[in-house]
């Protein structure tokens, strides 16, 4: 079991040892004794006695009848805590270690001290404090110190009976520490109180107000008292109270009302309450903005502006401002101020009060517009018989216009925002009184503008009548219905324009080419302008007569007249008239044959001339005479061989004798007062037309008068 010699009997040793030890450790320590007990807290018991070997910690027990109190702690002196204040204690101990516990020492008694007072404590005023509590148990007594906690100045100590104190002639806002214990029959004092009181701060001094009239604001300031945590500012009026509360030195009074009187005061405030009011300063505030503002359009080119009268206000001031920037004012004492006023402006109106404290805040800001401007300036760029078109240049203020026409019967009314009416519907040859009015919705018209007299154009004349007085010249009548016109008529036509002018109801126009259709108008003018022409009456003058007629017989009972044209002709009818009767002939050519023409005759020659509408002219020509009549009864008689006697029956005027035939032609003149003639030598053998006929004054023979045909042998 071992190794080398004597280690056997080294571990015998350090086994007995340990037996030892075990032995020792298995068993209780021993009961230790109490060598004193006391208290010196009245919640605790603090117990001392001798250490006991082989203990690790000890068992403190209070017993108060039937409840106790255990405590474990490790050595000596150890204390019980959790008891009740000037209560008697049955004490013991035990000790004990891992082996358990020892029995209870012998007891011993201990009672703890009494409690302390329960302090209220308060600063009524800068330089006292009030110190009370309520009873303690068992006491007959109170101990009662207070000093300053910063060590300065010495200890005041009371003693009493009573359960409160005042300490007086301390310094204001000061922190102090006040002690208080009570003390039983036996003079042994309990627990001790200590309680920490500031006394109340001193008001502050050199309170001073300074007013902001611009915000209604007051900032209030003053000089710092000691101890002071915060401070309260109060500004009253009436039944109206305004604070604010600060750290600092100074405070600012909100919303405070304008045209009121404050009383202004501080307090100081710390822990232990607040200091007594300073005097109070007194406040006025900046009167209120005028109410009650009315302005009035007091004379042409005047405003007035009044207002009520405002608590603590010493004057007023009016600003009145245009709305072109221009700015006036006026300084009163009074309720009421006067101003220059131009139309068509809004003016911006604000009344001030004011006082020492400053000017009264912003109150409504009144706008005042005046009447527009009346257009002076407008004019008629058109008149027409029914119809002025009036301009003008815009004027200030006004959003609208109204054109009015009176005539002493009607009126006629314009609404436009343009500057341009046109008064239309108006009666002609008529003088209107034109007023042309500036409006605005906030101001209405303004009826103070001045009126122009504007005539209309005449009327359009009416043509009453057209004659023809002549070939070439016309009259034309109208009725005459405008004041001082001039009338003008043109006549108008293909052949172009003619016309005459007069004042009254009639003119003539002359020089008018026949044959041609015209449109005949009229149209008055006065100084207002010209009307409108009349409806238009048509002209058609007679038809121009030929220049050139021709009459040539082709018979001796027919006649052949020819023409040139006339303008304007549709028809003629041509008329050859002598006494013996007339012959005519209507025809659209322009030429005709008249049978029935008398011989030897002499004759008037006209030509009517008809246009379309019937409307004739009377041509006069030359007279005519037809050509003598035909010798009657011609024979033929032989003379030998080649010779021929023509006979005839007795006829007025030279007679003429022709032969034609092959081998040649005849001519015999009879003599004067013969009613025959020979032809002598003529050939044999031949067939010969013989013609009587009588000679013409001018001109070529006669064709016309009966043929005779001889043979050379008798008569055919």
């Amino acid at each position: 079991m071992c190794s080398g010699k004597g280690k056997p009997l080294v571990l015998i040793g350090f086994i007995l040892i340990s037996l030892e030890m075990i032995v020792s450790a298995n068993t209780a320590p021993e009961i230790p004794a109490i060598d004193q007990a006391y208290s010196k807290l009245s919640n605790s018991i603090t117990v001392e006695w001798a250490a006991v070997p082989g203990a690790t910690s000890y068992l403190l027990t209070a017993q108060d009848g039937e409840s106790f109190i255990e405590t474990i702690v490790i050595n000596s002196p150890g204390t019980v805590t959790g008891l009740k204040a000037a209560t008697l204690y049955k004490i013991t101990i035990r000790s004990i270690n891992s082996g358990g516990r020892s029995l209870p020492s012998p007891s011993k008694k201990a009672k703890t001290v009494l409690a302390a007072p329960v302090l209220s404590v308060s600063s009524p005023s800068y330089d006292s404090i009030v110190v009370s509590w309520g009873a303690v148990y068992m006491a007959v007594g109170f101990s009662v110190s207070i000093m300053r906690s910063d060590g300065l100045g010495s200890m005041m100590k009371e003693n009493t009976t009573h359960t409160s104190l005042v300490f007086t002639s301390l310094d204001p806002g000061t922190l102090y520490t006040i002690k208080a214990h009570a003390w039983n029959v036996n003079g042994i004092p309990g627990d001790d109180f200590t309680y920490n009181q500031i006394t109340s701060p001193h008001a502050p001094s050199d309170v001073q107000v300074a007013f902001d009239s611009g915000t209604l604001r007051a900032t209030v300031s003053w000089i710092p008292t000691e101890g002071t945590l915060s401070y309260s500012v109060t500004a009253s009026s009436g039944a109206s109270k305004l604070n604010c509360s600060t750290s600092s030195t100074s405070c600012t009074l909100s919303s405070l009302q304008c045209g009121s009187e404050y009383s202004v005061y501080v307090v100081a405030n710390n822990g232990a309450g607040s200091s007594k009011p300073t005097d109070a300063v007194r406040l006025k505030t900046v009167p209120c903005a005028p109410g009650s503002i009315t302005i009035e359009k007091d004379n042409p080119g005047k405003l007035s502006v009044s207002w009520s009268n405002v608590d603590l206000g010493d004057y007023y001031v009016v600003f009145v401002k245009s709305d072109d920037g221009l700015e006036v004012h006026c300084n009163t004492s009074h309720t009421q101020c006067h101003f220059q006023s131009d139309c068509g402006f809004t003016y911006f109106i604000s009344v001030f009060a004011y006082n020492k404290a400053g000017q009264s805040p912003l109150g409504d800001i009144f706008n005042y517009t005046t009447a527009p401007c009346c257009p002076s300036d407008f004019y008629p760029v058109f008149v027409s018989s029914d119809t002025v078109e009036i301009v003008w240049s815009p004027v200030r203020g006004a959003e609208m216009y109204e054109t009015k026409a009176v005539d002493g019967v009607g009126v006629v009314l314009c609404h436009d925002t343009a500057t341009i009416c046109i008064l239309s519907a108006l009666q002609c040859n008529t003088q209107y009184n034109i007023t042309v009015y500036s409006y605005s919705e906030i101001r209405g018209s303004n009826t103070s503008c001045v009126s122009k007299y504007v005539a209309t154009a005449p009327c359009s004349p009416e043509i009453k009548n057209v004659s023809q007085d002549d070939l070439s010249i016309i009259s034309v009548h109208w009725q005459a219905n405008n004041d001082e016109a001039i009338y003008t008529v043109t006549a108008r036509g293909e052949a172009g324009l003619w016309h005459c002018t007069s004042s009254g109801n009639s003119c003539s126009i002359t020089g008018l080419p026949c044959g041609s259709v015209f449109s005949i108008r009229a149209v008055a003018i006065t100084t207002a302008g010209q009307s409108l022409p009349s409806y238009s009456v048509p002209l058609e003058t007679a038809p121009c007569c030929p220049n050139d007629l021709t009459v040539t017989q082709v018979m001796q009972s027919i006649t052949n007249i020819s023409w040139s044209v006339g303008a304007g002709a549709k028809t003629y009818i041509t008329i050859l008239e002598s006494l013996k009767g007339p012959a005519k002939c209507h025809t659209l050519q322009n030429h005709c044959l008249l049978g029935c023409i008398t011989c030897g005759t002499n004759y008037t020659v006209s030509l009517k001339v008809i246009s379309d509408t019937g409307l004739a002219s009377y041509c006069t020509y030359q007279d005519y005479s037809s050509s003598a009549c035909c010798p009657s009864g011609v024979k033929l008689y032989r003379l030998g061989n080649n010779g021929i006697r023509i006979y005839w029956r007795a006829s007025a005027g030279l007679i003429s004798t022709d032969l034609y035939g092959s081998k040649g032609n005849f001519t015999c003149t009879p003599t004067s007062g013969l009613s025959y003639c020979d032809v002598t030598e003529i050939p044999c053998g031949d067939v010969y037309t013989v013609v009587v006929s009588p000679v013409p004054e001018k001109g070529s023979k006669l064709t016309f008068c009966p043929k005779k045909i001889y043979s050379g042998k008798t008569q055919l």
